[in-house]
């Protein structure tokens, strides 16, 4: 494939064509070893991740799942903050307005230090939150609102659903971590602190 072509491709259908054949070398065995190609980097195109999970390219959404999940398996988030479609011959920049998965169902099973939560992506990750995937809570905007994000793979976080949300709160307990008590919620062994238990106790006034 020659430099410039995924730049160059002027629709979805013809873009994930191309990132098909170029990544066909993994043999279609798990996903594309991404970390360890380094390929020129060939500019930007127009495509966007929107928070709510939705991708599109150049202005149009891409409403094919398997195009979406295609793409998902060569995106890579870079030490310099950007995240780029990424093949063995070329690297080009997309925009993410949040991040660029977003974790649409979730499993506990277990009790206590036992317990294990189980996210599935939209684009059919599946990841056990843990020490290799952990999760972190932010409070964003001016609503204060809680955004918990799981780390998929390299650099890549899922954003939590609002639904999913609410279900992974639910399962929060107050544990003292580095003598402060801590809202938080357990998985594979780890503890997620969300928030100091006292801000808590002032949001649910």
């Amino acid at each position: 494939m020659a430099t410039g072509e995924i730049r160059e491709s002027t629709d979805a259908a013809g873009l994930a064509a191309l990132i098909a054949r170029a990544s066909a070398e993994t043999g279609g065995r798990g996903l594309p070893p991404v970390e360890r190609w380094n390929p020129p980097f060939c500019g930007d195109i127009d495509m966007e991740i929107r928070a709510d999970g939705t991708w599109f390219y150049l202005g149009t959404p891409i409403g094919r799942a398997p195009l979406v999940r295609l793409f998902s398996t060569v995106l890579r988030k870079d030490e310099d903050g950007r995240t780029y479609l990424v093949t063995p011959v070329e690297k080009v920049g997309i925009r993410v307005v949040d991040a660029p998965f977003l974790a649409v169902e979730m499993n506990a099973s277990g009790k206590g230090d036992a317990q294990t939560l189980t996210f599935r992506t939209n684009v059919g990750d599946v990841v056990e939150a843990g020490p290799e995937h952990p999760l972190r809570f932010v409070i964003a905007g001016e609503n204060s609102e809680l955004k918990p994000y799981l780390l998929v793979r390299g650099r890549l976080e899922a954003l939590v659903s609002r639904a999913v949300m609410y279900d992974l709160v639910a399962l929060g307990e107050t544990i003292a971590i580095d003598g402060v008590d801590m809202f938080a919620v357990r998985s594979g062994g780890r503890v997620f602190p969300v928030m100091p238990a006292a801000e808590l106790d002032a949001l649910s006034r």
